[in-house]
């Protein structure tokens, strides 16, 4: 198989989608097939690659870690795209990947698949601050879903959201994978660096710096653990627009002594050490569908400490697999408090019930392409 992987993101370690892409793109490769990841022109690359990338052009948002790709406005790419002899085309974005990846799945009469990935009418509202606009941009976002041959969600709760923009087509549920991987206890030396002999729990989030990931409720709960003197330490890695904003949050509660802000690491087995180091991981974001970082803290075991019912919360239970608390500080507070005792057995069960490796979701996913691809040969 030859398949075409469109998404609007690169480097894939900038967010979610962009690192569920890098996966698609390494693990059909790694099978022999053929896979092209497809992305906006960057400056700053991965360097030595696994797989095929191709590239057409794009520019970077004010503020933002990504770029607006412009697939439309590049003759060359064009050339490039359409002498790929691809037997499938997979969008990751409705925008211009996806535009991209539609008018190549229509001129060459291929196979159009596309995975839902993200709560778009959140991010137009936050934009444009008009209720009227995010919906007028939703349903934009709904037609383009409703022009593909199959469409994907990560999980159910993500599919509901795409039935609640309007959306009434098939849906495939196709989740995301996590390789397995084994500790080595090599994050002593890091934690050392970073917090010297302070002591106490470790808290970690990683993830976009969005105020959108309620990082304001991790602070607020971070404040409230260490007010009557609890010693704590807490690690924030990611980078984004809100960075400093953040930052200066944290200075102002008073937790600068405990707290650390890494920025991004591209290193992943850094990153999974740093994981299996600390005690919870904290994601109480109401944003996220499904998100990859609850997967690889999983994978590590550490436990996440997520939003009771929210889309990020799908297939954990409450003091088996996860930790779940009501959407506010002091309920954060409170579960952080009462998890620390039990975290490391529940971390066990997360490593035993959470993660899929990436080749069980890569086979299903290669199946519907194969199916796929026939049925329109057939046609």
């Amino acid at each position: 198989m030859r398949i075409g992987e469109f998404t609007d993101v690169f480097p894939p370690e900038l967010d979610g989608v962009g690192t569920v892409v890098k996966n698609y793109v390494t693990e059909l490769c790694r099978t022999g097939d053929e896979a092209y990841y497809i992305a906006p022109r960057n400056d700053d690359p991965l360097g030595k690659r696994p797989f095929p990338c191709l590239f057409f052009r794009g520019f970077r948002l004010p503020g933002e870690p990504y770029r607006v790709g412009v697939p439309s406005m590049d003759p060359a790419f064009k050339k490039q795209v359409d002498a790929l002899a691809l037997d499938a085309v997979h969008a990751h974005s409705p925008f211009g990947a996806g535009r991209a990846a539609r008018r190549v799945a229509k001129k060459r009469g291929l196979p159009l698949i596309a995975t839902f990935h993200s709560k778009y009418y959140d991010d137009f509202l936050a934009k444009t601050h008009s209720k009227l606009l995010a919906k007028l941009g939703t349903r934009i976002v709904v037609k383009f879903y409703e022009s593909c041959d199959e469409v994907w969600a990560v999980n159910n709760a993500t599919a509901e959201v795409l039935r609640s923009y309007g959306y009434r087509g098939p849906l495939r549920v196709m989740p995301n994978g996590t390789d397995p991987w084994t500790p080595e206890g090599t994050a002593d030396e890091m934690l050392s660096e970073l917090f010297g002999h302070s002591e106490g729990p470790l808290f970690l989030f990683v993830g976009q710096h969005h105020w959108k990931k309620n990082i304001r409720t991790i602070l607020e709960a971070l404040a409230l653990y260490g007010k009557d003197g609890r010693p704590f330490r807490a690690a924030f890695v990611g980078q984004g627009p809100d960075r400093d904003a953040i930052v200066a949050h944290a200075e102002a509660l008073g937790l600068t002594p405990n707290v650390r802000f890494l920025g991004h690491m591209a290193d992943r087995e850094s990153l999974l050490e740093l994981y299996a180091a600390a005690d919870l991981f904290l994601f109480p974001s109401i944003y996220d569908n499904a998100p990859m970082v609850v997967r690889e803290a999983a994978v590590a075991g550490t436990p996440s400490v997520l939003v009771r019912g929210s889309c990020a919360a799908e297939g954990t239970v409450d003091g088996d697999n996860a930790y779940h608390c009501e959407n506010s500080p002091e309920s954060l507070f409170e579960v952080m408090t009462a998890a620390l005792p039990t975290a490391r057995k529940v971390g066990e069960r997360a490593r035993a019930t959470i993660p899929q490796p990436w080749k069980t979701i890569i086979a299903e996913a290669r199946a519907r392409y194969i199916s796929l691809a026939e049925e329109k040969k057939s046609k």
